[in-house]
Parts: C-alpha cells; sequence; structure tokens
C-alpha cells in the first residue's frame, strides 16, 4: 500500500515533471568517521579576543601600537599624568605598563577601559578582576569600579596593601543593575606613583564556570553542532603575515602573564582595517584542548612549518637547522598532549590543571601552503613525526584551491609516491560551483590520502553597499547543503569537513561569509548554520546506498545552470535507533515530487520524522532577526513507500523506521 504525505510546509502548486524515485539500499557500503562534520575556529572577525574568549577588558597589558587603546584618562576631581613605561616590567614578554602619577588624587584619578563597544554587565551577577600593582612611590590605595553609560557607578572595590614589588590583586564586582556599554575604571585614591598592568575582568559565568573561560553563549553554539573535531588555531593565523608574527603555540600556555601579546595577520587586511587588532594568547593552546574535550571532539591542532603566508608579498621562509626548532615544536605538542604528566611538556599540561593525556590523534603540517618550498618543509615534518608516532594522522596543505596549478602540483608529487596520510582542501566558491561538483570524490582513487575539506563555503557575488550579511543567504547554505551530501556519500575518503570561517563580531569583519554572528549579548545563527547543525548533529553511523531515478534536470542554455539534478540526495544508517536517514536537497526554483522506497520489502509502520530548512532564497537571519530561516521539525504517518514534495530552495531530513 502507498501512503500519500501531505505536509502542509512542503505544498506548493507548481512541480515539474514526473517524481523522482528514490530507492534505498538495506546493506550499508561503509561506515562514516565520527570526524566527517567538524569545526574550523580562527581568531579572525574578532573571533577570540572579544568573541569566544571572555575576557571583558581589551588591551589589557598596554602591548598594543597604540599603547593606550580603548583606554581613556578617567578622574572625579583628581589631577595628574598617566604614561607608558618600561622600567622594570612584570614580565619581558610583555614589557609595557601603566604608571599613574597623581598630584591631587580628588575622589579619585586613573583610566577607564572601554572593552569591546562597550562592557555588557548583567545585573546582580559577580565579575571576578585582577591587576598586577606595585606602588614607586606613596603608599598606593585603588578604587576598581564599573560605571554606566552616564558615569553612575555600578559596582566598587578597594585595594589597599600596594607595595614595591608587582603583586596580583584579585576581587569581585557586583553590578548593581544591567548595563550594555559600561566602562571598568581603576583610580588612584591617594597621591604618588603607582604602576598597573594586565588588568582582566571576567563574568564568572564562563563556559563551565571556568576562570580564564570562554563566552558560554558562543561555546552553546559549538556545542549544539556535536562537532567531530575542532580545527585550530587556523587559518592564516598559523603562518602570520611574517615568520615574527607566526603563530607558536608554546607562546600560547602558562600564566596568562607571560603570553605575550602580538598583532594579528588580520589586523590590515583586505578592505576592512582594524588597527587595533592583537592577541592576548589567553585563548591558547590548552584552553583549546579544553575546548574539545568538552565538545566531545577531536583536537587538530594546524602548526607553522616554517614558512609565512604566501599571500603576503616577500614571503618568509625557515631553511636549514633553522627549521629544527619548528619539527620540535611539533614534537613537544604531542607530548603536552598525550605525554605522561611526568614528562618534560606532560608536566606542563598538569600544571595547568589536566594530569590526564588529551589524546591527540590528528595535526597539521602548514596551512595552505603550496610549492616546491613547501614539500622540502613537510617532507621534514613528516618524516621525522611520522618515524616517532606512526599513530598520529597529519594533515597535507595543498594550496588555497582545488584544480589549480598549486594542486596539482602536490597531487602529482602524491601519485609519485610522496606520503600523505589526510589531504587539506580548500574551496571558496560560487554557489553553482558547488551545485556542479557534488560528485568530485565519487570517482576519488581510494587507494590515495584521505581527504579533509578544510575550509569551504558558498560565496555569493558583491553587490554594491553590500558588505556583509547578504553573502550568508539561504541559497549559499543549499549549495553547501548540496556538497555534503557529497561529502556524506564518499564519507569513505572524506573524513573531515568544516565551513570556514566560524565566528564574525558586528562592525569587526574581515571576511564574509561566516557561519555564526555575535556582538557583546546576541548570537546570531545563519542559514549555513543550520544546514551544518542538520548533518553534524544526525550523522548516520554508515551510507546506505541509494539509486535516483529520473533525477536529470533538463538542459536549459538561457539560465547557464551549473545543476545537473533536480535532486541531491544522500541516505544512512542510524545504528543505535535502526532508523534509515535520507538527506534531500532541492536547489531549484521550483517544488520536486519524490517517491521514497527501500530496494527490498517495504518501510516498517509507523512515524518519519521530517525536518526542513527552506524559504526565499535570499533570506537571511540578522542578529535584530534571528529566525527568518530555521529548520522546521515535524512527524509524519508513513506505511511502505512515501510520496512527498519537495519544496523549492530547501534541505531536507526523513528520518524513517
Amino acid at each position: 500500500m502507498k501512503a500519500l504525505i501531505l505536509l502542509p510546509f512542503l505544498l506548493v502548486t507548481t512541480v515539474l515533471g514526473d517524481p523522482v524515485r528514490i530507492t534505498i539500499e538495506r546493506a550499508p557500503s561503509h561506515d562514516v568517521p565520527k570526524t566527517l562534520n567538524g569545526i574550523f575556529f580562527e581568531d579572525i572577525n574578532y573571533g577570540a579576543d572579544g568573541g569566544l574568549y571572555a575576557e571583558l577588558i581589551q588591551n589589557r597589558s598596554f602591548e598594543h601600537e597604540d599603547a593606550l587603546a580603548a583606554w581613556s584618562q578617567a578622574g572625579r576631581g583628581g589631577m595628574g599624568t598617566i604614561q607608558i613605561s618600561e622600567e622594570k616590567p612584570f614580565h619581558s614578554k610583555n614589557p609595557h605598563f601603566l604608571r599613574l602619577e597623581v598630584s591631587d588624587p580628588g575622589h579619585g584619578f586613573g583610566v577607564a577601559n572601554e572593552g569591546w563597544d562597550g562592557i555588557a554587565l548583567n545585573g546582580g551577577e559577580t565579575y571576578p578582576f585582577s591587576i598586577l600593582v606595585r606602588h614607586v612611590s606613596g603608599r598606593g590605595k585603588l578604587l576598581v569600579r564599573l560605571v554606566a553609560e552616564d558615569g553612575s557607578s555600578l559596582a566598587e572595590s578597594i585595594l589597599s596593601g600596594i607595595g614595591s614589588d608587582w603583586k596580583r590583586l584579585q576581587g569581585v564586582l557586583k553590578p548593581s543593575r544591567s548595563a550594555d556599554r559600561a566602562k571598568f575604571e581603576v583610580l588612584a585614591l591617594v597621591p604618588g606613583v603607582t604602576d598597573i598592568d594586565m588588568v582582566s575582568l571576567f563574568p564568572a559565568k564562563t563556559w563551565n564556570n571556568r576562570p580564564n573561560g570562554l563566552r558560554p553563549d558562543l561555546v552553546k553554539a559549538l556545542k549544539d553542532l556535536k562537532p567531530g573535531f575542532v580545527r585550530f588555531p587556523g587559518g592564516c593565523i598559523v603562518e602570520g603575515q611574517n615568520m615574527g608574527n607566526a603563530y607558536r603555540w608554546k607562546e600560547t600556555i602558562g600564566d596568562i602573564a607571560t603570553r605575550p601579546e602580538k598583532k594579528n595577520r588580520w589586523m590590515d587586511s583586505f578592505q576592512v582595517k582594524a588597527p587595533q587588532y592583537y592577541q592576548t594568547y589567553g585563548l591558547g593552546f590548552y584552553e583549546y584542548f579544553l575546548l574539545c574535550e568538552d565538545l566531545g571532539a577531536e583536537p587538530l591542532p594546524i602548526l607553522n612549518c616554517g614558512m609565512s603566508c604566501q599571500f603576503e608579498k616577500g614571503c618568509q621562509v625557515v631553511c636549514g637547522k633553522e627549521l629544527d626548532p619548528y619539527i620540535q615544536d611539533a614534537l613537544d605538542l604531542i607530548e603536552f598532549a598525550n605525554g605522561a604528566a611526568s614528562s618534560t611538556w606532560g608536566a606542563k599540561r598538569a600544571a595547568m590543571g589536566h594530569p590526564e593525556p588529551f589524546h591527540l590523534k590528528f595535526l597539521g603540517i602548514g596551512n595552505e601552503q603550496w610549492g616546491p618550498e613547501y614539500l622540502e618543509r613537510y617532507k621534514a615534518f613528516y618524516e621525522k613525526l611520522k618515524g616517532l608516532h606512526p599513530g598520529i594522522q597529519f594533515v597535507m596543505a595543498t594550496g588555497p584551491g582545488v584544480g589549480d596549478a598549486k594542486w596539482k602540483f602536490l597531487m602529482d608529487q602524491i601519485r609519485n609516491g610522496l606520503p600523505a596520510d589526510i589531504i587539506d582542501e580548500h574551496y571558496y566558491r560560487s554557489p553553482g560551483w558547488f551545485l556542479a561538483n557534488a560528485g568530485m570524490y565519487d570517482h576519488y582513487d581510494r587507494k590515495g590520502p584521505k581527504v579533509f575539506a578544510g575550509e569551504y563555503a558558498a560565496h555569493l557575488p558583491k553587490r554594491d553597499g553590500d558588505v556583509l550579511e547578504a553573502k550568508s543567504q539561504l541559497r549559499a547554505a543549499i549549495a553547501e547543503a548540496v556538497m555534503l551530501t557529497g561529502f556524506l556519500r564518499n564519507s569513505d575518503v572524506v573524513v573531515m569537513s568544516s565551513y570556514a570561517p566560524l565566528f564574525a563580531r558586528k562592525d569587526h569583519t574581515q571576511w564574509t561569509p561566516d557561519l555564526i554572528y555575535f556582538d557583546n549579548r546576541r548570537v546570531c545563527l545563519t542559514p549555513s548554520y543550520h544546514v551544518q547543525a542538520l548533518f553534524s548533529r544526525n550523522r548516520p553511523d554508515a551510507v546506505l546506498p541509494m539509486t535516483l531515478t529520473g533525477n536529470d534536470l533538463p538542459s536549459d542554455p538561457a539560465t547557464k545552470s551549473a545543476a545537473k539534478s533536480r535532486l541531491h540526495a544522500v541516505a544512512g544508517l542510524d545504528r543505535v535507533t535502526g532508523q534509515t536517514l535520507l538527506f534531500v536537497v532541492n536547489p531549484g526554483r521550483q517544488s520536486e515530487k519524490a517517491t521514497i522506497v527501500p530496494a527490498t520489502g517495504s518501510f516498517a509502520k509507523g512515524e518519519a520524522v521530517c525536518t526542513v530548512l527552506s524559504g526565499d532564497p535570499e533570506s537571511i537571519n540578522t542578529l535584530e532577526n534571528q529566525e527568518v530561516v530555521k529548520p522546521v521539525t515535524t512527524r509524519i504517518p508513513i506505511e511502505e513507500t512515501i510520496s512527498i514534495n519537495f519544496p523549492p530552495d530547501s534541505v531536507t531530513l526523513l528520518r524513517m523506521p
């Protein structure tokens, strides 16, 4: 018996041609790796400082080129001067600090920090703070307070007991009411000279209430994706604009006061300049590993291979024996992650609070590098690392794209015997490219290395005056969903994939499109996020072979469409529930009717869970209107087969008994 399923949100008036017949086999073709869908994280668009990292003070150690960036003079009738000094700093890696010289304190003289676009506070909640301080002359007494935009006090704390040596003073502030653009003030209450450094303020409510922690709302958005891995710290930030600001993981662990602040590689890239974009490294490799553990995801660190960014003029390359420290960094990172607490680097991990190993299984050698220079360095890394750690899978870069001369050069080397465990392929292309290349791995050499689709996103053409949000339209997400069906279908080869970039702070964005937008209080999940979540949260345990009959799209030269199929689909098996999962993407402008049948027998009677993401292809979600595009889930009764209409510009997941 055939049951016709009529869903209100799946009904449209125009249906193209005869129904497509989707036939699903019972026997799985291959298992799906748990790492298939993951997260790419890079400190771009203020994704770390000012974003995921919950520190509320910007330029907390006065190390910006404009050393008083985000700071301003503040006071209540006092008189004095403020200046930056390097005389006997707390630590040589952060040599600058603020010196307050106060002749008349009045009711307080000092400085105020504005955070990132103001400091968002919740009334009644607690905010721990800490300051490195010493007095040069006088007794030393400070007032620390939170003030609202109108200057009224929200919370205050007095710090005394300041000596002539650097000392970290700590306390807790509890604002009396909420504020969106508050400031943090440090005011001297007595005459004299006082030095201040490493001014830090956090909400107590970080993710897992962890000191030096992360924003819980942003981590929740990641947790809800159920990622199989987290790639960090990037991205071009790994390479740096030059070797001087290349990312070195050892600089990002230990006491936050000893982690050197550096210019961010994205400070002056592309059209949007961000002259005060720095990295505190407060979110460092230890915190990344903790995040992976919290998310239940495999860590995938990417390390500098002795080359700066090849997109920059004058790319710098480390040669000869000078490359040895970079290879040693990789060996030491493996020990930091996996070594016993009694080992040199395992002891450093244990001292930070995690005696148990992190069980690192993947490691990337360079990011988006290419050419003979990269090949030489990759070989040196791989031979040394693989010889000592054969159980770890190493990721090889293949340049900035697929199919170009850079990619072909490295692929020829692999075909000629270059060892490679996993290759990292990137594609920032048009939606049409995604539609035309969804089957690019259908005929991939199964004897070659595995594939990591390490960075991808569908990029729409720019419009005048439209730089940010229109690029995160539903039609881009639909094209990415088409590509994801190909990743899943070929997950015996494609073992990892991640959309990029991940985060973008409102009004501080260097690259678009992005998966998640945010400001100090709000989080916006884009249509692309909902597509990622649909596939990642419903990753099957195995792929079920399937055929689509009557699926060819009639050619229409007038439209110049890259699409060749009416529907794109892939099926899988959830071994825990016993359900068959069917992902169907309709990238067309008309509804498509399909009949879904098992290759043998019939579906068990019962209910199917149907989740649909659809709408106007130009729809976007914004911080002000976050649910224009969102998935809708219903339950539908089924019998032996299913007939269903898939709406235009839609992604549908069916969970069938």
